[in-house]
């Protein structure tokens, strides 16, 4: 691969990381909810969900995404339902918590985490399309193994996307901080957790083989 390909595909990935996804809107919402420590846990998951669909790209799974309409609907919707299904979960539960309260959560809790968020990655197909849509520009086919090229840009991309998520995560969870430290009280919490997950699951719907 071209060293001047790298860089160029450095700069674009951080400029593209820059705008909020519905990766950042899915880490917000899991800091506003419940911290920053599970902010950051989150974006670990979200890392691990996208190297799915970076290994999936490098061998061409992604290919079946953009070519079985089928396939396609089927992870598009099921990933969707599940957004709508942990925002209406969150909108519509009680707390007894009080506006002072930042509440930590337990280790098993952090896990269970940790595995919703990359399952929610997983099942996102836009990232999967957006990768076999994206990487391919920066990669030179008379260069090394084209799958090698994939691996390696999907391997800085993850890096750029866990810094920029890590600090969406932090800023996030400073918002919080603010809420449950005026007199707002933990329904408005809630409430805002919990359109940000339908707000990410309603986009999913709308996920298209033809956008990025």
């Amino acid at each position: 691969m071209e060293f001047s390909n790298i860089w160029l595909f450095v700069i674009a990935a951080a400029t593209l990381l820059i705008i909020p996804g519905p990766a950042v809107l899915y880490i917000m919402a899991r800091s506003i909810e419940q911290g920053k420590k599970a902010g950051i846990v989150s974006v670990l998951g979200v890392s691990l969900g996208g190297s799915v669909h970076v290994l999936a790209g490098a061998i061409g799974v992604s290919v079946v995404l953009m070519t079985s309409a089928t396939a396609f609907n089927i992870i598009k919707y099921l990933g969707a339902a599940y957004l709508i299904y942990l925002g209406c979960r969150t909108l519509f539960s009680t707390s007894d918590r009080t506006t002072s309260e930042i509440p930590k959560a337990p280790s098993k809790k952090l896990v269970k985490i940790f595995y919703e968020s990359a399952l929610v990655e997983v099942m996102n197909p836009k990232t999967a399309l957006f990768f076999l849509a994206f990487f391919p520009q920066f990669i030179s086919p008379s260069a090394v193994s084209v799958t090698i090229q994939f691996l390696l840009l999907g391997i800085i991309f993850i890096i750029l996307a866990f810094i920029s998520d890590g600090l969406y995560a932090v800023l996030a969870a400073s918002i919080r901080k603010r809420i449950l430290g005026s007199e707002v009280n933990s329904r408005l919490q809630n409430r805002i957790t919990g359109y940000l997950y339908i707000v990410l699951g309603v986009f999913s719907v709308f996920a298209s083989p033809s956008k990025t």
